[in-house]
């Protein structure tokens, strides 16, 4: 009995210790951290990325999708906006941040400078992200959540960190679920968070291998592709992407029926073989992932309750307070020299 506890008990000190420490930080959060600094933040934000989501239906599902990288990668740092110079590298230059839009970082950095001139210095990167993030959100008809505010710009920028911590588009479900448990995350925030899917595209190079497999025998010049697959969808992607290694910026909506609205049609495309990634369809395959997909495509207010409350724990992952960061003055540098881990 006292080895048994032996072996245990500091494991369970260690956990302690890391939610103290995490309910310390999350305590600094407040919905309203900026009433005396910067009382008009959230209007800012709303107003300049609202207006680059009207220009840029596909701002959304960009910003969407930096978000979950700078959260999932170091935490909620804003560490995935800055950019590489002749000096350092940053997160930028991993691999798995290659497609990350253009378009994403634009609606921040433009959000950012409106705030600078409002009240300069005090809302940081990271927060402006956070709240871009929902203005998107809800704008593409998806549910509003609360946000707490106070996150701190991180002081570093991982090169290395990306590749290692985020899922690939080929990931397996038993991988998804051992990647998203290690931050925290049950299998159906997995399958929640997966949900943001229903907006945006995703470029031919990362499903190439399910719609371009070997010659179909006798097919006339047919190729076969993941039978989990609609046929039609298959064929369709197929004509779409053949040009694809020539043109590597071609990409194809997501969720191919309601592809600018932010609703559980991703869900019901599962069901079908509509899936677009393998980590998409695979959510429909595996037994413990389905079962949340069924509810889901059956139940739209399910699905934004469960997303809302997955957003805003992401929303938190690894937030840096006090003297852990800064409040940057431009989002893609540091104000002052930067340490950059494993560069």
């Amino acid at each position: 009995m006292d080895t048994h506890r032996g072996v245990h008990a500091p494991s369970l000190f260690l956990l302690l210790l890391l939610l103290a420490d995490a309910a310390t930080t999350d305590a600094k959060l407040a919905p309203d951290y900026y009433i005396k600094t910067c009382p008009r933040a959230e209007r800012i934000v709303t107003d300049v990325v609202s207006q680059k989501q009207l220009s840029h239906p596909t701002t959304a599902a960009g910003v969407l999708r930096v978000l979950f990288h700078d959260c999932f990668v170091s935490g909620c740092d804003a560490s995935v906006l800055v950019s590489p110079n002749a000096f350092a590298r940053s997160e930028r230059d991993a691999a798995q941040s290659q497609s990350l839009p253009g378009d994403a970082f634009e609606a921040v950095t433009r959000a950012k400078t409106a705030l600078e001139l409002e009240c300069p210095g005090v809302v940081s990167c990271a927060d402006v992200l956070a709240l871009a993030s929902r203005v998107l959100v809800t704008m593409t008809g998806g549910p509003f959540y609360p946000l707490r505010l106070g996150r701190k710009d991180a002081l570093a920028s991982s090169p290395t960190a990306p590749d290692a911590e985020l899922p690939l588009a080929n990931s397996t479900v038993p991988r998804l679920i051992a990647m998203f448990a290690a931050k925290g995350f049950t299998v159906q925030e997995l399958v929640a968070l997966s949900g943001a899917h229903t907006l945006g595209f995703a470029h031919c190079s990362e499903f190439a291998d399910r719609i371009f497999r070997r010659p179909v025998k006798g097919g006339g010049g047919a190729v076969a592709h993941d039978p989990a697959m609609n046929p039609a969808y298959a064929k369709g992607l197929q004509d779409a992407c053949r040009n694809y290694q020539r043109d590597p910026t071609i990409a194809v909506f997501n969720d191919i029926m309601t592809p600018g609205k932010f609703d559980n049609m991703y869900f019901v495309n599962l069901q079908r073989g509509l899936g677009l990634l393998s980590t998409d369809q695979e959510l429909w395959t595996d037994p413990r992932t389905r079962p949340v997909v069924q509810r889901y495509a059956t139940n739209q207010t399910a699905f934004f309750a469960d997303f809302a409350r997955a957003i805003v724990k992401l929303g938190v992952q690894g937030v840096k307070t006090g003297r852990d960061g800064e409040v940057r003055r431009r989002c893609d540098m540091f104000n002052g020299n930067p340490v950059v881990p494993g560069g």
